[in-house]
């Protein structure tokens, strides 16, 4: 296995992958970027191309926008992904859609490449049964906006070996992260868990007329000295991810804890989504 990580694959131009494709360029790394199709590519460029430009005007890129921009190839074609050392899986959560792109991707990469996801709650392990290198794939979950977020969560699947695991803690690291390792293969891993049964509760109180979203952020923000509270934390990552990981994490869970509440299965069945589609529990 490849020790070292000379370029970088990532699947899907949605808001992780450009920011992981982005953190990936302003490192350094030689990046592919790929999705099925123009306009989700030319969205993700954008979102790159607007994001370096924010970090240069406040004095915070090493490089130009335009170096960095320059180190991103984007393609449609999986084979551009070919004989790239490392590549990060950031597509839509759910299990078998990304077992569909691991599998694609072992057909594709080289035998020393490493495959890697971002999945926030489902298990590496499943994952990796799609390949036909279980040793060589790994968790890292990055946290939104990737820019500017400090933390990456690795995760060990049941077979994940120890070079793996280093090849993307070294990568991690060099993109200017602070990694946890987690070592159990868990639904949720550590931080979904975490905050999904915070949401979880949040969203119980506003459905039950106990507080309104506003005073339950205030409280979270000033009382524990959270930077944003839980429920605007739920518009900002869509409350329709946080459902799925709420499902994922309750079906291997016993208890109520991470059941999903009625009001975010509602909001999710009405479309109101959060930031992106302009309405969640504040209207943006």
């Amino acid at each position: 296995m490849a020790d070292v990580v000379a370029s970088v694959g990532v699947v899907g131009a949605g808001l992780m992958g450009a920011g992981i494709a982005q953190v990936a360029a302003q490192a350094g790394y030689d990046v592919r970027l790929y999705d099925v199709d123009d306009a989700s590519l030319e969205r993700g460029v954008d979102a790159v191309a607007a994001s370096t430009g924010r970090l240069a005007a406040k004095g915070l890129l090493a490089d130009s926008p335009e170096a960095v921009l320059a180190r991103i190839t984007a393609s449609t074609s999986l084979d551009s992904l070919a004989d790239v050392s490392l590549a990060v899986e950031a597509v839509f959560e759910e299990l078998t859609v990304k077992q569909q792109v691991f599998r694609a991707l072992d057909e594709v990469l080289g035998p020393d490449a490493v495959l890697a996801t971002n999945t926030s709650a489902l298990p590496i392990t499943q994952l990796a049964e799609a390949t036909s290198r279980p040793s060589q794939v790994v968790g890292t979950h990055f946290f939104s906006p990737v820019p500017l977020m400090q933390l990456c969560e690795l995760v060990r699947g049941r077979e994940t070996s120890d070079e793996t695991l280093q090849v993307a803690r070294d990568f991690a690291e060099r993109v200017g992260k602070t990694c946890i390792v987690v070592n159990r293969d868990v639904a949720g891993f550590v931080t979904t868990r975490l905050i999904t049964a915070l949401v979880v509760e949040a969203a119980r109180l506003v459905e039950t007329g106990v507080a309104t979203p506003e005073d339950i952020d205030t409280a979270c923000r000033l009382g524990f000295g959270h930077p944003m509270g839980p429920l605007e934390t739920m518009d900002l990552v869509g409350i329709d991810v946080m459902v799925n990981a709420a499902d994922n994490i309750a079906a291997e869970t016993p208890g109520e804890t991470f059941a999903a509440p009625d009001v975010l299965r509602s909001m999710v069945a009405a479309g109101t989504l959060g930031r992106k589609s302009g309405q969640g529990f504040y209207r943006h």
